[in-house]
């Protein structure tokens, strides 16, 4: 039983996806920066200066309670509706989806280019030529 996990787990296509997992966490950590820390909040600056990671609304507040902050509001125990977050994440998953797209689109063109355009066998060399002579030649020979 180990021997056979042994060799699922040492071939290649397991290392490839572990890889693959890897690099598209510390991905995602980039494309969360990019968002969280330039896009939003050029975005909200363009919008008159909405901070979209602290858009939310407070579900059942007690009366006359104001929260400025998620953080606020979540210390006082009040439940909230974080839709910034939210739009955070669609951007985020937006971008990662177009990189995505651009990949394959690049990957796909490639192979294209692979089957349409197959290698042509090299012409023989003067040695091979010489070689199917004195093959002919024997062979005419002989008959």
């Amino acid at each position: 039983m180990f021997k056979e996990f042994r060799d699922f787990a040492l071939k290649g296509n397991v290392l490839d996806l572990a890889i693959g997992v890897i690099i598209g966490a510390a991905f995602g950590a980039i494309v969360s920066s990019v968002v969280d820390d330039i896009f939003m909040p050029i975005i909200g600056l363009i919008l008159a200066g909405i901070d979209f990671s602290n858009l939310f609304i407070p579900l059942l507040p007690p009366e006359g309670a104001s929260y400025p902050t998620i953080a606020a509001a979540k210390e006082a125990g009040v439940a909230t509706l974080n839709y910034g977050l939210f739009i955070n994440a669609i951007v985020k998953f937006t971008i990662v989806a177009f990189v995505l797209f651009l990949v394959v689109k690049a990957v796909n063109r490639l192979r294209r280019q692979e089957a349409a355009a197959p290698a042509a066998p090299p012409a023989p060399t003067t040695e091979e030529k010489l070689l199917t002579e004195i093959r002919d030649a024997i062979k005419t020979r002989g008959v």
